[in-house]
This record gives structure tokens, sequence and C-alpha cells, in this order.
């Protein structure tokens, strides 16, 4: 996906010139906008397939020369696109036809990372970009003699269950985020100037203005989701509590108040389905461990992409090309520095589409690859589109696509269809199965609401660099209930050790991803007749669900995204309800399950 961010952030440079050129120069005739970016896409296309394979060959092989390459690339990118900029200047205001003016709506809404328009910026932004991400990507840590690297932490924190050993790993990697903080500002300065010479009061109102709503409207309709499952998020915040506590005692996990961000099996607490272990339901355990059925039935990275390649083509959806086996890199390689973070890629917005992920054999990658593979088909749904409208519907789109799919794919319905399991647990089992999901799901909901809420501040400058770190713990407090496990250092820069943050990557899309795919899920239920409960639902095999699946992602970003949302789920309105739906005998359970406890922090 990081490869169509950064197209879309290059490619909506073009609109950050100045509007003095325009006034004096003559009115273009009517026809002349369509000529413009007509012209202006194919120069768009080329730089784009140019500037994707440095970003691949940089993601792959870390070194100073691709660092350098890359950042030049970039540079290049978009001092072309600062040129075309002072051409499309000159059509504000002229009439063009709707797909016309759509598109030079989109060349603004589609930026992610704008560059002021002077001499030299360009290349700046560029050159920061690239040296955050490589920080974070080749990122090491000591603990214990050892050095980790995050993945080696990451499985640290999924598997120990000694607290001093978690608060080591824990601090290790914040650690490696603190050199970050002063180049992070000095980005964030200069993409708030980008973002104001395209017409934006700051970088994030620019962000917020991608979903065919004004900014502030948009910020509105994420706290309007947030309100409708919020309550749920506190009744499994209570239970989890309660369990830690009993697990690690009061001087660990208080009874109380917010809970300690390295007991929850995850880096960064965003999901929490690495404890379950430790928070499994008395009495009502789950008769299998995906993480253990996989490696006994054989499956390792290669097969478990095959295997997702699988769902989709049952919806009667192409094969991945022979080129995607020949490409994508599915595991960590021993020889070299590579980002690990699952990312997936077209590198000629044509069928040249890859993954790139360091894949394990477990329960969390098998839904990732489910997800990155979304990505692919996505991407080459929409491939007959015109350049400017090769994107999702909007950012959330994008990542609910993989996301609603691994919805079915995780369901034992579905183990069963491809024989990873030998049958379907009975209703017993669905308490262990929708608290496995909401440690994940649901979890993740409070996060995905902050990380962005914390850089709108950063951008309009209610949050100033010294105090980061206190902003940044302050929003986890209030929407996660989390604390760190002992007090940070004065210079600690604790968002910069989550990936997308040091990558510049917006994080809004996937906390309306997790809203959407439930809306895809119950609607594709519905279309395949099922009459079951949610959670056990899967169309895998549905050639109907499929073929309207398409219909929708085929449209790409050509429409307002609540049209393309109706084609696929007759709706067009985001709609939490689907969460609670999904979810609703794990929420009547878990208040049962916290009587006595004084929930909230």
């Amino acid at each position: 996906m990081k490869a169509k961010l950064l197209a879309a952030a290059a490619a909506a440079v073009l609109m950050c010139a100045g509007h003095a050129a325009a006034q004096s120069a003559p009115r273009p005739a009517p026809a002349e906008p369509k000529a413009f970016i007509e012209r202006a896409e194919a120069e768009l296309a080329a730089m784009n397939e140019y500037a994707n394979r440095a970003q691949w060959i940089r993601a792959n092989f870390i070194t100073e020369d691709t660092q350098w390459i890359e950042a030049k690339v970039g540079g290049e990118q978009k001092e072309l696109f600062t040129r075309l900029a002072k051409e499309a200047a000159r059509f504000d205001g002229v009439a063009a036809d709707a797909a016309t003016a759509r598109k030079l709506k989109l060349l603004k809404l589609f930026l992610s990372l704008p560059a002021p328009d002077r001499p030299g910026a360009a290349a700046e932004v560029a050159q920061l970009t690239t040296k955050l991400d490589s920080i974070y990507s080749t990122g090491k840590l000591q603990v214990g003699g050892k050095t980790l690297t995050l993945n080696d932490a990451e499985d640290v924190l999924a598997e120990s269950r000694d607290p001093a050993q978690l608060k080591a790993v824990w601090e290790g990697w914040h650690a490696v985020a603190t050199p970050m903080k002063g180049d992070y500002a000095k980005l964030a300065g200069l993409l708030n100037e980008g973002a104001r010479g395209m017409g934006y009061k700051d970088l994030g109102a620019l962000w917020r203005g991608g979903y065919d709503m004004e900014p502030d409207a948009f910020a509105a309709e994420e706290d309007r989701l947030w309100k409708q499952v919020e309550p749920f998020y506190r009744n499994l915040h209570c239970y989890v509590r309660a369990r830690l506590n009993a697990k690690y005692g009061d001087a660990v996990q208080p009874k109380t108040g917010p809970i300690r961000a390295d007991l929850l099996g995850n880096m960064w607490a965003q999901q929490w389905g690495n404890i379950y272990d430790v928070v499994e339901p008395k009495g009502a355990s789950s008769s299998y461990s995906l993480d253990k059925l996989l490696p006994e039935k054989g499956y390792d990275a290669v097969r478990m992409v095959k295997t997702g390649e699988g769902f989709y083509t049952s919806l009667g959806l192409a094969p991945l090309p022979e080129t995607f086996w020949e490409r994508s890199l599915i595991t960590r390689p021993r020889d070299r520095e590579v980002v690990c973070h699952a990312s997936a890629w077209n590198l000629d917005d044509r069928n040249d589409i890859r993954i790139k992920m360091c894949t394990k054999v477990n329960a969390e990658d098998f839904q990732t690859v489910h997800h990155e593979l979304g990505h692919n088909y996505y991407q080459r749904a929409y491939a007959d589109q015109p350049f400017l409208f090769k994107n999702g519907a909007n950012e959330g789109f994008h990542e609910a696509i993989g996301d609603f799919v691994a919805l079915s794919a995780i369901t034992p319905t579905y183990l069963k269809q491809i024989g990873v399991l030998d049958t379907v647990p009975g209703e017993s089992e669905d308490i262990p199965f929708l608290l496995k999901m909401a440690l994940d799901k649901i979890a993740f909901l409070p996060f995905g609401l902050m990380v962005d809420k914390w850089r709108w501040q950063v951008f309009d400058g209610t949050v100033q660099p010294a105090q980061y770190n206190d902003a940044w713990w302050a929003l986890k407090l209030k929407y996660q209930g989390i604390a760190p496990p002992g007090p940070r250092p004065a210079d600690a820069f604790d968002p910069g050790a989550k990936y997308h943050v040091a990558a510049g990557v917006p994080y809004a899309r996937y906390f309306m991803a997790h809203i959407y795919q439930f809306q895809f899920h119950r609607a594709a239920c519905a279309q395949a007749g099922w009459k079951g409960p949610l959670h056990r639902c899967s169309v895998y095999g549905d050639k109907a669900v499929g073929e309207k699946f398409d219909r929708m992602m085929r449209l790409g970003q050509s429409q307002p995204w609540p049209e393309t949302l109706k084609v696929f789920t007759g709706e067009t309105r985001s709609d939490a309800s689907a969460v609670a739906d999904y979810f609703k005998p794990l929420d009547a359970w878990l208040v049962k399950q916290n009587r006595g406890q004084q929930c909230g922090w």
C-alpha cells in the first residue's frame, strides 16, 4: 500500500502553486482543463512508476546508496509536480466536465506529504522522510546481552509473561525513536508549509479533507463512530485489567486505573490477542489454536499467501500473476536490512502487484496475508481507471477490503472449508472466539483514533516539540486507558516508535477500516443468505458476492465514497452498528463478568 500512498502524495503537489500567475494569464478555454489533466496524468503515471521502483529497492535493500537514490527520485518527483501545479492553478474557477473537475479536486485531496513551493524544499522533504523511515526500519535494541530487531522484540512481548523482561524490551524499542524527534519536528514544519500553499490551514486539515467532506466534518464523523463503540471498549478494558491484576498482582497491574502498556502483548498496545492465554474465559476454552494448527498442517509462509489468494479466487477473482510470486518479499532475508512492516505494492499501476512482509506462520500473519492481498486485488480491480482515480473510494476503503475478507478467513467455518479444522466447534466456543477477535478488533479502535488526533495537534500548533511525548501519553490515557510501564525520559519520542508516524502515513484510515469491514461483512453475509450469527459467517466460494464486491472495487475513487459504499452494502453512511451486531453476545457476557468491578480509568 505504501507505494500507492506515496504516489498519491506526490500527485497532489500539483495544486500547491500560487494563483498570481493564473490571474494575470489569459482565461483558459473550456476544453483546456481536460487537455491539461490528460497530459498531466500521463506525466504523473510515468514518474510514479519510476518513484515506485526506487522506493521498492530501498525498502528491500536498505543502504546509504538506496536511501540516496530514493530521496533523489522523491525530490525530482515533487519538483515535476510543482511545475505542473503552476499550470493547474490556471483552471481555478474554469468550467469543466464532472470527471475533470473531480480529478482537479483530487490533485489536492490525494496529498499526504506536500513540499513547499520553493527551491530545495522538495528534496529536503524527500531526504527527511527517507531518513526517518530508515531509522525505524533498521532499529535494534540490546536486552540481556542480545541484539534484537523489532520482530524479535514483538515476539518477546507476545510470549513472555515476565514483567521485568517486558518492560526492558518495551523501553528498548521506544528508545530507538528518540533520535527522530528533531527531524520529525523539522519535517512537520515543512509539510505544514506545503499544506498551507495548497489552501489548507495545516497538514491535518488536508488529511481530513480526503473523505468527500469538510475537514471538521470528518473529525466529527470519527467522534460519532467512536461514541457508538466506546461503551464496548470500556467493558473489554475492565475485563482485561481484572485478569491482568489476577495474573501479576497490584504491584504490577493495579485493580483500578489504566493498563500498563507492555503487558498487552503488543509493542503499541494496539491489539491484545497475544495475551489471550492470560484473559481466556474460565470454563469456556477454545478447542484449537490457529498458531499451533498452521505449522501442524504443514503451512509455511508461501502456503499462507497461496491460501489467501485462494480465498479471492473462490469469489471469482483472477489468480495473482506469476510475477507476484517472482518479485514479492514474503520472508525476512538473512543477508540484508529490509523494511519488514507489511505492505502491498503496485509498481506499474497495472499488474505488477507484490507484497513485502516478513511473514511468520501464525494466526496474526494469516490475517495479515488476507489483508495485504486485499490491497493488491483492489489495485488490480481499478487498474483501468484514469491515473487520478486509481485509489480506494477513500483511504479507509483500501484498508477495509482485505480486513473484510479476513473476517471470513478467521472463522472456524472457513478453516473447516479449507481443511485446517476437521470440525466446526459448537456454540460453547463462541465466547472464546469472540473474545479473541475483540482483543484485536475492539482493542484497536481507540488506538486507531488517537494516532492522528496527536498529529492533528502537532500540525495545528496545539502541541509543540517539547510537548510531543506528554501529549502522546495524554491521548493514550484518554482513549485507550493505557499508561507506560514507568516514567518516560525527558527526551523520549514515543510516537516515532510507531511505523506510521516515522513513515508519515495517515492513520485515520485504519480506524475507518475497522468500521467499514464490519459493514462489508454484514452486507456480504446478507447477500449470501447467511442466517446464523455474523461471527460464524464465511462467504468463501460465493461468486455472487464476489461479483458485487469486484464491481465496487473497480470504481476506485471515480465518485464520492458514499455512492461506492452503496454499490456493495446498499448504505450511504459509515455505521458502527455492524460492529455491535457482530460482538453482541460477547458484550453481554463482559457486562456479567465485570459485576463488582470499578470500570473506567
